[in-house]
Parts: C-alpha cells; structure tokens; sequence
C-alpha cells in the first residue's frame, strides 16, 4: 500500500463520521463566504466606469435638506466642470408595495448621458422620454421584474413628498451597475410641488480625473458662508457616506464570521481526536516499526488537511457556483444589486480551511508524540 492510500484509508475509515466532518466544514466554510459576500457588498459597493468623474454636491446640513436651483449656473461655470444635473429622489412605492424594490430620481433628462454616461438608452427612446415631461426611463432589472413594458403606467405613491406621480415608461436602460433605478423629470416634480425652487441634490461629472479634487475645492468655497452651503465629495466617498451609517451591520457580521470558525475548529479538533484515539495501537506499531515523530505527524497532518480541503471545495465552490448564477436583486429582495464571491473572499475561505487543518492535528500529534510504544500498544485491547 502507498502511503497517500494509507492515509487515504485511514481518513475515510469510520465513513459516517469523516462525512458529517466534511459536511460541517462546508456547510461552515459556505456560510463564511456568504457573510464575506454581504460584508464586501457593505463596504465595497460596486463601481462603473465613469464614477471617477463624478461629484456629488448635497446640502452641507443634511442630506434631506434641499439646495436652491440658483446654485446650477454659478456650478456650471466653475472651471472644470463638463455637465451638470439635478437629481432628487422621490422615495415612492409602485403599486402599493411596502418596500420598493428600486428608487427614483428626479433628473434633468438632456444631462442623463452626459453626466451618467454608462446609461445605455437607444436614442429615440431617450429622445421620447425628453419630449414627454410625464415620462420615465426605468432599469432593466426593474422592467423584468414587474414585466413592465415601454408605454406601460407606472405610478409611484409618494412618500417624502406629499404628491403622486402618475408616469408612463418611454425607455428601458442597462449598463450601469444598478439597472433598477427610474428617472423622471425634475421639471414634472417641481410642476406638482408648486415650483418650490428647490432640488435635492447637484451631481457633477468633471472634464478629467486629475481636475476632480480642484472642482470639489471650488464648489465648496463658491458656497461657504451662505444660507445653503454645500459638501461637495467623489461619487466614492458619498457611497461611503451611506455605508458608515450600517457600522453596526458590519461589526456584528464580522462577529458571526469569528463565532464560526471558532465552531469549526472545535468541530474538527474533536472529530481528529477521536480518529486518532481509535488508532493509537497503529500508530504505535508504526513507531515500533521506525516510522519517526514527523512522519507520524505527516500522516495526521495529512489527514487533517485532506478532510478540510474537501470541505473547502464543497462550502467555498458550492457558494461560489450559486452566487454567480443567481439573480441577488431577487434573492436579497433589492438590497443588493449583485453578489460577487471576489479572489480575495475565495483566498479568506482556503487560509481558513488551512489553519483548521493545522490545529486540528495539532493535539492528536501531540498525544501521540507523547505516548510511548509500549503504552501505545496496550490501549484498545
């Protein structure tokens, strides 16, 4: 017999247990990648190309507080800046739903290209909705999941402003890192709020990523000391601004990852203890036999390592094969536009999958260091 056979043989010898062992550490190791995934979702929320370019300028108080329109043509013609747009979000829910699956803005539709270039429209759909101020574009992610089509109704029940919007679908766009949103025109909202002079927010799209940090200085300081000052920040750091508000989703996340490998080590330390128990008089035959100390530990070792990589390649590759193929908007209810298991998650599950297969072979090898040849022979009887 070769020694992988051998050790082959002796990993899958009690079938039962070395089964439930492999299960525990892929059902464990899927549940760790899942959590890696969420996490990453938290804090790395995904980019297009054109986010380097892109400045997003809101009241310096308060997100909720609105900026005055008067403030668009001194920002359009601060050096530096390309295009420029209103973008108010409505916050409304589609026919009666409690939670919406996706949100709406309020935009000036001639800058929706120029300032959100990864948007892709055909263009008589783009001109259709310009020239229709009741109209709205809607995502592709959205349009199939209420199998909504151009020229369908889609009215929205507001919720943060006291007004309805009763829309029609002129285009369906894709592209962008989250085709879920709707776009409608900031002019129509004004129109049923009374022309209040007011819009959300500012969104910037600058000629160059080198001018970027020039024209966020400069929006910030055409608007200090005023009666609506303004922070302007890289579309990065305004994402980064929402992200910090779930600190304690990310603490507890990073808690739960912790508690299970905890779990699994304990699981699996127990499940090679007793293996090794079982073969204490074997072990010790081979000792008499002048097989030395590592190579014994060599054998336990890669026992251990065995049975941990193919719990691996089931929880780690399981979670992988599942996130790639589903649909996350409808898996997290729209919380998530995508679930992306990165090399790095991968790297995460197999330096864990490594480090259990160490310690866990770490207390059997040391038992059976210890245990003398003699001693090791008379167990089991």
């Amino acid at each position: 017999m070769t020694i992988p056979g051998f050790i082959l043989k002796n990993a899958f010898r009690n079938k039962r247990r070395a089964a439930l062992c492999v299960l525990s550490v892929a059902a464990s190791l899927f549940l760790l990648v899942s959590l890696l995934v969420v996490l990453n979702e938290f804090t790395n929320p995904p980019e297009d190309a054109g986010s380097s370019l892109r400045i997003a300028v809101r009241n310096k108080v308060s997100l909720a507080s609105p900026l005055p329109v008067r403030q668009r043509a001194l920002i359009a013609k601060i050096p530096g800046v390309e295009a420029i747009t209103a973008l108010s979000f409505f916050g409304g829910l589609y026919k009666g739903e409690e939670n919406t699956y996706f949100a709406q803005f309020g935009i000036e539709p001639d800058q929706l290209t120029a300032v959100f270039g990864e948007a892709k429209l055909p263009p008589e759909q783009l001109d259709a909705w310009i020239a229709n101020r009741t109209a709205c574009i809607i995502g592709a992610d959205t349009a199939k999941r209420y199998n909504v089509k151009i020229g369908d109704k889609f009215p929205l029940v507001g919720q943060i402003y006291p007004v309805d919007l009763d829309l029609t679908v002129a285009g369906i766009y894709k592209g962008t890192t989250d085709d879920r949103n709707v776009f409608f025109h900031q002019k129509y909202l004004d129109e049923l709020l009374g022309d209040p002079g007011t819009v959300g927010m500012w969104w910037i799209k600058a000629r160059t990523p080198e001018e970027v940090p020039g024209v966020i200085d400069r929006v910030n300081t055409a608007f200090a000391n005023t009666s609506a000052e303004v922070l302007a920040e890289t579309e990065r750091a305004f994402q980064m601004g929402f992200i910090s508000m779930w600190a304690n989703i990310k603490v507890l996340i990073s808690s739960i990852c912790s508690v299970v490998v905890f779990a699994l080590v304990l699981v699996s330390a127990s499940t090679m203890s007793m293996a090794i128990r079982e073969r204490l008089r074997e072990l010790s035959v081979l000792k008499a036999l002048g097989f030395r100390r590592h190579e014994i530990i060599a054998f336990i070792l890669a026992e251990s390592f065995g049975l941990a990589a193919v719990g691996f390649l089931l929880g780690a590759g399981g979670a992988w094969l599942l996130y790639s193929s589903v649909d996350a908007p409808t898996l997290t209810g729209g919380l998530f536009p995508l679930l992306e298991v990165t090399p790095r998650i991968l790297g995460t599950a197999a330096l864990v999958a490594a480090a259990l297969g160490i310690v866990s072979s770490i207390a059997p090898a040391v038992s059976i260091t210890r245990l003398s040849v003699v001693d090791g022979l008379k167990t089991l009887d």
